[in-house]
């Protein structure tokens, strides 16, 4: 596979961690590689690093060393306001927990990619756009009945179809979900699954789903495996 159909790169990363005194490594040198419209699950035990080796991959958390591509960009070596860009419209993210913001409605909480990117005089300039936009992805993934609901008056698997709304809003062509359905029953969970990979599919995504379930990372094209803040069949080929 050609260089430029990997998406998503991490080259020997490694993030440690200071506590008083001590050094606390996590990650020891970490190599993944993500393709174009590529399902990849990455499976590891609790503690194995797997949160923290995201936080890099998303630009939340700088590495302690190593590099992280994004369509061949170094990402870390950008300047702030580039990382916030690469981080907004080119990377989606679904997290357990949903992280929505319980003051707003779902549709408030759909628009929040763009309340982010834009200042609040372009937002006004493009509202029509954008509530079109957080609309019809609501509406899809059948919540529009609930737009104006705030989280807490929604059940945990339409807080994760939002969250997914969310994180499809600018289209990204790489969607990370860090354990989507565990914090949902089986019979829930399995319906926002047939959801994310109906889209992923649809929109020929990268996706990088971490898991702890067998089953699900089964129906990924590639399996990669972390433990103790190393990754096992990260690279392709």
């Amino acid at each position: 596979m050609s260089s430029s159909e990997i998406v998503l790169r991490a080259r020997e990363v490694k993030k440690s961690y200071r506590i008083a005194r001590r050094e606390l490594p996590i990650l020891h040198g970490c190599d993944l590689e993500l393709a174009r419209g590529e399902r990849l699950a990455l499976m590891g035990p609790s503690g194995a690093g797997k949160s923290t080796f995201l936080h890099v991959l998303g630009l939340l958390d700088r590495p302690t060393a190593g590099q992280v591509e994004i369509d061949g960009e170094d990402a870390w070596r950008q300047s702030l306001e580039r990382r916030a860009r690469l981080r907004n419209e080119r990377l989606g993210f679904v997290f357990q927990f949903y992280h929505l913001v319980a003051e707003l409605t779902a549709l408030e909480n759909v628009l929040l990619p763009a309340m982010i990117r834009w200042n609040s005089l372009a937002f006004d300039a493009k509202k029509a756009q954008f509530y079109a936009r957080a609309s019809e992805l609501l509406e899809r993934f059948g919540l529009s009945e609930r737009m104006k609901h705030r989280p807490p008056q929604l059940s945990g698997g339409e807080r994760q179809r939002v969250a997914l709304a969310r994180a499809l809003f600018h289209d990204p062509p790489i969607l990370i979900a860090d354990e989507p359905t565990g914090n949902l029953d089986r019979e829930t969970g399995e319906k926002v699954l047939e959801l994310l990979f109906e889209e992923q599919a649809r929109r020929q995504l990268s996706l990088l789903l971490v898991t702890h379930d067998e089953r699900l990372a089964a129906r990924c094209e590639r399996v990669a495996h972390m433990d103790a803040g190393r990754i096992h069949n990260g690279l392709r080929g």
